[in-house]
């Protein structure tokens, strides 16, 4: 069985396609989880920073978090105003009672929670709120589903999310899903493929084969022939307050 950990540590080798093609959130999710006035926002795996750059534009002061030096590299270039640290959701480089929310975009599934929750509390002011965002795939139409199972397995699929609970040191957590599409022309979707961990850490033939498998759905009736469409997509937000 191969180690998660190495899946967590193989995006930074892709750190430029990552950033090209994978989707931006809802900025209604975005909204829900940190609500309108501006604060300041502690994003963790804040990755090449798609989420830190969104919450920038909806005006936050935004902290990126992430441990992997490409993807941080990459996020400071493409992210001004946005602060980057390295650092993790188990050892976060910032003063207690020092932000008003902690978000992970795609990235909560990594945490250790025995330890990143407590962490995570200490950064927080009291009624602060931690929030885990997800883009999945919308299992609305066959080919999204195809996709997930090629790319995934069907490990990534909006509805698979099981409710996080964020421990002791937090309120009840509460969940919310928004729909957004995400455009592609059939290249994207090739494309987007290579940026998801089983392809990242596979074998040359597993990438050739997972590759031969998003080319071979290109070519059913929903897609073929299409230059561009869009891929349904859902932003889940489990979200709680740091208790006082």
């Amino acid at each position: 069985m191969t180690d998660p950990s190495s899946h967590a540590r193989s995006f930074g080798s892709a750190a430029e396609r990552y950033d090209r093609y994978r989707p931006s959130y809802a900025p209604e999710a975005v909204v829900w989880a940190v609500g309108e006035r501006p604060v300041r926002v502690v994003d963790l795996g804040a990755g090449t920073g798609i989420l830190s750059r969104l919450l920038h534009r909806l005006g936050h002061e935004v902290v990126a978090v992430e441990p992997d030096d490409l993807m941080r590299e990459h996020l400071l270039q493409a992210s001004p105003g946005v602060m980057a640290y390295a650092g993790s959701a188990e050892r976060i480089p910032l003063p207690d009672g020092s932000v008003d929310a902690v978000v992970a975009g795609q990235a909560y599934h990594w945490f250790d929670p025995a330890r990143a929750h407590p962490e995570i509390a200490r950064v927080l002011r009291p009624g602060g709120v931690l929030a885990a965002l997800w883009n999945d795939a919308d299992l609305g139409t066959p080919w999204t589903v195809r996709f997930v199972e090629i790319i995934d397995g069907g490990g990534e699929a909006a509805g698979d999310r099981p409710r996080s609970d964020f421990g002791p040191l937090f309120g009840p957590v509460e969940a919310a899903g928004f729909p957004h599409d995400l455009w592609l022309t059939p290249d994207d979707l090739v494309a987007l493929a290579t940026t998801r961990s089983p392809y990242l850490v596979g074998t040359e033939h597993q990438r050739a084969e997972l590759i031969g498998a998003v080319r071979e759905l290109l070519t059913s009736p929903e897609l073929a022939g299409r230059t561009r469409f869009p891929m349904p997509h859902l932003t889940r937000v489990h979200r709680a307050a740091r208790l006082a």
